[in-house]
C-alpha cells in the first residue's frame, strides 16, 4: 500500500491545540486501528495512523469471519461481494463426539445471513485503505517505541522510528493504542494483563487441498493424537477453513484453562492432528504452502482499564477477543468504532473535566456491550478446559440440532436485541443478569 501522507498537515478542527501534529494518533493499522481511523476521519478529525510494517503483511488468523465481522465491514462501506474477492459461507460445520452437524448462520435483523473468508494479508490492507480514503494519514514502517507524557502524566504523543530508522515524535491530545496483544504502550502506563482472564494460543498453516471450496466453516471440537481414545485427546479445538483459491487454512487453538496450555508443542500438535485426517484432503507436509505460525489470543478484557490519561486501549490491546469462540476481528473493528465515537465527542469539548467525562464513555460502552457476555465466556473457558466436560458437551449436545443452534448463537454472539426468538431472549437475559467484567 502506498503511504498516504501530506507535506502540510491539514487544518485541525482544534485550533486552540495547533501545537499538535494531529487530532488523534492511532498506533497500529490492524482491524481495530484502521476501523478507529476510518470513523475518526469520517467525522472530520485529522488522524495519524502509524503502522510498524507495510501492507500487505501477514497475520496469524483463521481468516474466517462470522456475520458479526461481515456487518462491521459493510458498515465501513467495504465491498464484501464475491466479485470483490470474498468467499461467502453459510454457517458452521461442527465435528466431535462421533457426530457431524451443519448449522446455518441464524436469520437475524441485526446481522447479515452469511460469513466471509479472506486472507488477513488482504483484509487488513483493505480496511487500512478504507481509512486512508476517509482521510486518515497512514505512515507505514513507523515503529512506536514509547509514549510522550506531560508533567501531569497524561499521554500527549508518541516517539518512535521511521522507515529510515530515524527518530520521530508525534503529538496529539489523544492516542489510541491498537498495537495488539503486546500492549507495550499500555504497559508503560502500568496497565498489565490480568492473568486470571482467559488467554488462548492459536497456530495455523495453509495447505493445498480439494477442500478449498466449502460453503461452511469447519470446527473440530475434539482433536486426537492417533486412533481416538481417552488418553490421546489433545487439549484444544481445530478448524479447517476453505480459502477458495486452492488452499485451506488449518489451525487449532488451546485455552489457558487447559492442563496442557504451557506444556504443549503446538506446531507438532497441529501436524499430528492433521496427519489423522483423510489422505485425500491433502493436509500433509508436502502440500503445505508456508511454515506453521502462532499467536496469542487476548480474551475477555484481560487488560483494563480501556482508558487512562489520554490513552485508549482498543482491540487486542484491551483483550477484546471473544472467549467463547476465539474470534477477534469483529470485536477489534467494533471497539475501534466505539473508541472513535468517544474521541469525536471528547474533542468537541474543552480539555479538562468535560472532555474526560466524554472519554469515559468508551470503557463504559465496552463494558455495556460485552462485559457480562465476556464474564459468561470466562466461565465457559474454565468448563471446557476439563476434558470430561468437553467430551460430555460434544457427545450429548451435537445429536440435538435445536440445542446446537442455540449454542451457535451464544458462542458467535449473534442475537437480535429486541425482536428475536426464544433463544435470543434467553441469551440476552443471561447477559443482563450476569455481572460485567471490569
Amino acid at each position: 500500500m502506498t503511504t498516504a501522507d501530506t507535506a502540510v498537515r491539514p487544518d485541525s478542527i482544534l485550533p486552540e491545540e495547533s501545537k499538535y501534529d494531529a487530532d488523534v494518533i492511532v498506533v497500529g493499522a490492524g482491524p481495530s486501528g484502521s476501523s478507529a481511523a476510518y470513523w475518526l476521519a469520517t467525522a472530520g478529525l485529522d488522524v495519524l495512523l502509524l503502522e510498524k510494517t507495510s501492507f500487505p503483511r501477514e497475520k496469524v488468523c483463521g481468516d474466517g469471519l462470522t456475520p458479526r465481522g461481515t456487518r462491521a465491514l459493510i458498515e465501513m462501506g467495504i465491498d464484501v461481494s464475491e466479485k470483490a474477492g470474498w468467499l461467502h459461507n453459510k454457517g458452521l460445520r461442527v465435528i466431535g463426539g462421533g457426530q457431524r452437524l451443519q448449522l446455518d448462520w441464524p436469520d437475524l435483523t441485526s446481522f447479515p445471513p452469511y460469513g466471509l473468508v479472506r486472507p488477513r494479508a488482504d483484509l487488513d490492507a483493505l480496511v487500512a485503505q478504507q481509512a486512508v480514503k476517509a482521510g486518515a494519514r497512514l505512515h507505514e514502517q513507523t515503529t512506536v517505541t514509547e509514549t510522550i507524557v506531560d508533567r501531569t502524566g497524561r499521554v500527549t504523543g508518541v516517539k518512535g522510528r521511521n522507515a529510515d530508522k530515524a527518530p520521530v515524535e508525534y503529538r496529539a491530545p489523544l492516542v489510541l493504542t491498537c498495537e495488539g496483544v503486546s500492549g507495550k504502550l499500555a504497559q508503560s502506563l502500568g496497565v498489565h494483563r490480568n492473568d486470571k482472564r482467559p488467554l488462548g494460543v492459536a497456530v495455523r498453516r495453509y495447505y493445498e487441498s480439494p477442500k478449498t471450496n466449502d460453503d461452511y466453516l469447519e470446527s473440530w471440537l475434539e482433536l486426537w493424537d492417533g486412533v481416538p481414545n481417552e488418553s490421546d485427546l489433545l487439549p484444544g479445538y481445530g478448524w479447517i477453513f476453505g480459502m477458495g483459491d486452492g488452499t485451506v487454512n488449518a489451525g487449532l487453538g488451546v485455552l489457558n484453562s487447559s492442563a496442557g496450555f504451557q506444556k504443549t508443542d503446538y506446531h507438532g500438535m497441529l501436524t499430528r492432528w492433521l496427519d489423522n485426517t483423510p489422505e485425500e484432503w491433502g493436509l500433509r507436509e508436502e502440500n503445505a504452502t508456508c511454515p506453521t505460525r502462532g499467536a496469542a489470543l487476548p480474551m475477555g478484557f484481560n487488560r483494563t482499564p480501556h482508558y487512562l490519561r489520554g490513552l485508549l486501549l482498543v482491540g487486542d490491546s484491551g483483550g477484546s477477543v471473544n472467549p467463547f469462540n476465539g474470534e477477534g476481528i469483529p470485536y477489534a473493528m467494533e471497539s475501534g468504532r466505539f473508541a472513535a465515537e468517544a474521541a469525536i465527542q471528547a474533542l468537541a469539548r474543552t480539555a479538562g473535566p468535560d472532555r474526560e467525562r466524554a472519554l469515559q464513555a468508551y470503557p463504559d460502552r465496552m463494558r455495556q456491550e460485552w462485559g457480562a457476555y465476556y464474564r459468561l465466556g470466562g466461565i465457559f473457558v474454565k468448563l471446557i478446559g476439563r476434558p470430561e466436560v468437553m467430551r460430555a458437551c460434544t457427545r450429548h449436545g451435537l445429536p440435538h440440532p435445536a440445542l446446537m443452534r442455540f449454542v451457535l448463537k451464544l458462542l458467535a454472539n449473534l442475537t437480535d436485541p429486541h425482536d428475536g426468538d426464544v433463544s435470543d431472549r434467553v441469551i440476552n437475559a443471561l447477559t443482563k443478569i450476569t455481572p460485567a467484567v471490569r
